[in-house]
């Protein structure tokens, strides 16, 4: 289990209609942070070298998936 933390602008109704169908799949719940969370959070607020790691890894992988799907797409328009 891990906590996904969101930030939105609250007067879009779009964001709002997205984070609802997120909430709605029941994959995600909504949890409120509690003081003790929030404090840990200020106070360690440098990513530890396994966090920076496999932040690097989503994000290669995510840029690798990028890169084959829009391929054919882009060079339909080149």
């Amino acid at each position: 289990m891990c906590t996904v933390t969101l930030e939105y602008n609250q007067s879009n109704a779009l964001a709002r209609r997205k984070l609802a169908a997120l909430l709605a799949t029941g994959l995600f719940v909504q949890k409120t942070a509690s003081h003790s969370e929030e404090q840990l959070h200020d106070s360690n607020n440098h990513p530890t070298k396994e966090e920076l790691k496999a932040h690097r890894e989503l994000r290669d992988a995510v840029l690798e998936h990028s890169r084959k799907t829009m391929s054919p797409i882009i060079a339909r328009y080149l």
